[in-house]
């Protein structure tokens, strides 16, 4: 790919998601000994996946998957699957989150901001599968999020993440 593809490619880019998926807790089990399970991101087109925890139904990945962040802000889906080798995959559960409070708080005037000050906390409701209450917090210059959502469609299991903004810095005579 050319580097002006690139360049036209982060045209319309707000910022950098890193998403840091940490661990699923009490996954379904979908074969005899457990499940092989494996996280898939989307948001708009892009889809980022984890690797494959061999038979591990509280697995840890601790993988960090970057989304590049457009308007409209969607909610941001996760699918948790169970990796099988002769048949289609099994789907361990599903849940979505808005990312728009994170989003909200980036466009906000945050110099000055004390370390570890909690921007904004989002509460858990019918709508965004969380466990608990999903602070904001102003961390290292930037803006990060521990959530834990619990997984829809499916007999029980939570995934944990923690999502971090990262700006982009202008391009001279791209804006």
């Amino acid at each position: 790919m050319s580097s002006s593809h690139k360049v036209n490619d982060m045209k319309g880019v707000m910022g950098l998601l890193r998403v840091k998926v940490v661990r699923g807790i009490n996954l379904a089990y979908r074969d005899a000994r457990g499940s092989d399970p494996y996280v898939v991101l989307r948001f708009g087109r892009q889809k980022l996946k984890t690797s494959v925890k061999k038979s591990n139904v509280n697995p840890e990945w601790n993988e960090y998957l970057t989304l590049s962040i457009t308007e409209p802000i969607h909610p941001i889906k996760i699918e948790v699957f169970d990796k099988d080798t002769f048949t289609r995959d099994d789907e361990m559960g599903d849940a979505e989150f808005s990312i728009k409070p994170l989003v909200d708080c980036v466009q906000m005037n945050l110099e000055g901001k004390a370390e570890g000050s909690v921007i904004r906390s989002v509460m858990p409701y019918r709508h965004n599968c969380l466990v608990g209450e999903s602070p904001i917090i102003w961390k290292d210059g930037t803006l990060a999020q521990d959530v834990v959502l619990r997984l829809r469609n499916v007999e029980s299991g939570q995934v944990e993440l923690q999502l971090q903004w990262v700006n982009i810095p202008p391009v001279p005579g791209l804006m």
